[in-house]
């Protein structure tokens, strides 16, 4: 399988999620503010974060789009998958019982389940970065 098909196929993978995650916050706007604000390591900053949020995901996703910048895209991917990774840490460290903020199918996750579906994006985040790397110096 040629290294290009495969980066392809990550950054569609990662382009589904971060939109599809980025419009259910946005759908329901109210409630994913809410769920921030219980949060109490984000709490002060709900109303930022609620808008930063969708909006990193969309920005990623339109750098995967573009050959050009895909490897930012990848690198940024790998960022924002690993922050929420190191908040579900916290916030299971703090409160097993706060509501998930992630949008759709995936808010229905319980927290562990949570880390396994970052787990996998994170390596597949790092494998689109090692292939996509591979394939511009070649």
């Amino acid at each position: 399988m040629k290294k290009s098909f495969i980066v392809d196929i990550i950054s569609f993978l990662f382009i589904v999620l971060f939109l599809y995650t980025g419009i259910n916050k946005l759908i329901d706007f109210t409630v994913f503010k809410y769920q921030i604000a219980e949060s109490p390591v984000l709490a002060p900053v709900a109303w930022w974060i609620a808008w930063l949020i969708p909006a990193a995901e969309f920005l990623v996703s339109g750098l995967l789009l573009v050959s050009g910048w895909r490897l930012k895209g990848m690198y940024a991917s790998l960022i924002l998958m690993v922050s929420f990774t190191l908040y579900i840490i916290l916030i299971m460290s703090l409160s097993k019982n706060l509501p998930c903020s992630c949008g759709g199918v995936i808010a229905l996750l319980s927290w562990k389940q949570h880390l396994l579906f970052n787990g996998v994006f994170i390596v597949l985040a790092v494998t689109g970065i090692i292939l996509q790397r591979n394939r511009t110096v070649v």
